[in-house]
């Protein structure tokens, strides 16, 4: 396939779409519905500096890439599954479907997703705290002395 002639802004899209974790299939997929234009996985991966085919990528797409995945990975507050609140409206429609649909086995499994979420299991956040609240008591435990056997050694 010889190689498409992309505007800039179907570059900009392209390199934008890598640097998010996009794969090159989907990249293609995304370009040929926004654009018209059909490219193929290989043309993609060219774009992409983290892969062997766009080792040879130009400074300016390279560093595009570099600085949209940095802020791609500082920046999940504009990603709306990364909300409980937005987690749990999904629960909520797609328990009312299964339940609509008589899946009672799914809405069941719906609904135990939705209280691990309330209750905080998807979280990397622990606090352990001792009775009603306070710090946790920190065990003492002796020290014990051996006594070596003097093997003449002095």
């Amino acid at each position: 396939m010889a190689k498409a002639k992309l505007t800039r802004e179907q570059q900009t899209y392209v390199v934008q779409a890598l640097a998010c974790f996009d794969t090159p299939s989907v990249v293609v997929a995304s370009v040929k519905k926004d654009f018209g234009v059909t490219l193929s996985p290989q043309l993609v991966e060219t774009y992409d500096p983290t892969k062997k085919a766009g080792r040879n990528v130009a400074a300016r797409w390279k560093a595009l890439f570099e600085e949209t995945r940095k802020t791609f990975l500082e920046d999940t507050a504009s990603i709306g599954i990364s909300h409980r609140a937005v987690r749990l409206r999904a629960l909520q429609r797609m328990v009312d479907k299964a339940e609509t649909q008589g899946n009672m086995v799914l809405a069941s499994n719906l609904l135990k997703q939705a209280a691990e979420e309330v209750g905080g299991s998807y979280t990397n956040r622990r606090e352990l705290t001792g009775k009603d609240g306070k710090d946790l008591p920190v065990p003492v435990s002796p020290v014990t002395i051996f006594q070596l056997p003097d093997n003449g050694r002095g």
